[in-house]
C-alpha cells in the first residue's frame, strides 16, 4: 500500500505520517517514508532520524537532469539507465544507502527541499516524487507513507498517480475543511478509491462532531479522529521524536482500518 497524507499547511500532516508509519511498523511491517514536502524539515527529527538522507534530487543529479534521468522511448515508456531512478522499477533494497536512512523497521527517503533564494521553483520535486513514488513495487510486508506538501498542488503535476490511498489531515479550521473537500473530488478523479480524512488536534466531542458534519456535507468519510496531545507539541517544538503516548489507542485503530480497508469499509463509511 502506498499512502499520501496531505491537507493544509500546518494541519499536522508530518505528526500523522510519523505517528503511522511506527504504528505500521509495530505490525511488522516494512515502512518507507516519503518526505515530499520540499519546505519542511522536521520530518526526520519526529521519527528519530539524527539528519535526513542525501535527497533522491542529487541522486537525479540536481533540478537540471530531472528530464534526463526519466527519458522516454517513442512508445511512452521509461528506458533503462544506470541510474536506479531510471529503472522500470525500484525496489526497498534498491535505494542507495546514502540516500536512504533506517531505523528498525522504518526508512526515509527524501525527495529533496529548496535551500536557496532564487533557486527555482519546486515542479523538478514534483516529477520526481511522482515518478518514483509510480515507480515504487512494494512487497505485501511493506507499506509507503508520502508526506506531502501543503495544498492541492501535487494534485495538478500527478503526483498520486501511483498512490493506493490517500489521508486527507484536517484540523478545527474553516480553511482546512475546505480544502479537504478539493482533495477528496480530486483524488476521485484520479481513481483512488480509498480517501479519508484524520480529524487532529481536537479538543472536544463536540469539535469532532462539528468537523464530521462538514466533512460528510462534502463527501469526506472520516477514518479517525487525533486529539490535541500537549506532549506531541512539546516534541515538535523540541524537535524531539513523536510518540503516539495518550493518543497510541486511536493511531493503532487507524493503522487497523487502513490495513483493513476495501470496498466493504468505503461503502460503510459513505452510507
Amino acid at each position: 500500500m502506498k499512502i499520501s497524507v496531505c491537507g493544509k499547511g500546518g494541519s499536522g500532516k508530518s505528526v500523522i505520517t510519523a505517528m503511522l508509519a511506527r504504528g505500521m511498523a509495530d505490525r511488522g511491517y516494512r515502512v518507507l517514508v516519503i518526505d515530499s514536502d520540499e519546505s519542511n524539515a522536521g520530518l526526520h527529527r519526529m521519527l528519530g532520524f539524527e539528519k535526513p538522507p542525501v535527497p533522491l534530487l542529487d541522486l537525479a543529479g540536481g533540478r537540471q537532469q530531472i528530464r534526463n534521468v526519466f527519458p522516454k522511448t517513442p512508445q511512452g515508456q521509461a528506458a533503462h539507465g544506470t541510474n536506479v531512478l531510471s529503472s522500470p522499477e525500484i525496489c526497498l533494497d534498491d535505494i542507495p544507502a546514502r540516500h536512504i536512512v533506517r531505523m528498525d523497521n522504518v526508512s526515509l527517503v527524501t525527495v529533496g527541499k529548496i535551500l536557496r533564494p532564487l533557486e527555482g521553483c519546486a515542479c523538478p520535486m514534483g516529477v520526481l516524487g511522482g515518478e518514483f513514488l509510480a515507480k515504487l513495487r512494494l512487497q505485501p510486508t511493506e507499506v509507503a507513507v508520502a508526506d506531502m506538501e501543503a495544498g492541492v498542488e501535487h494534485f495538478g503535476r500527478g503526483v498520486e498517480r501511483g498512490i493506493d490511498c490517500v489521508l486527507i489531515v484536517v484540523d478545527p479550521s474553516f480553511e482546512s475543511v475546505l480544502l479537504a473537500g478539493r482533495v477528496n473530488s480530486m483524488a476521485v478523479e484520479m481513481g483512488i478509491s480509498r480517501t479519508w480524512a484524520v480529524l487532529n488536534r481536537v479538543t472536544s466531542d463536540g469539535m469532532a462532531a462539528k468537523l464530521r458534519g462538514e466533512l460528510v456535507a462534502r463527501g469526506v468519510a472520516t477514518i479517525g479522529t487525533i486529539p490535541y496531545d500537549a506532549d506531541i507539541f512539546d516534541a515538535c517544538f523540541e524537535g524531539r521524536p513523536v510518540q503516539s503516548g495518550q493518543v497510541a489507542d486511536e493511531i493503532a485503530r487507524i493503522v487497523d482500518r487502513l490495513l483493513d480497508s476495501g470496498p466493504a469499509l468505503i461503502q460503510r463509511e459513505k452510507s
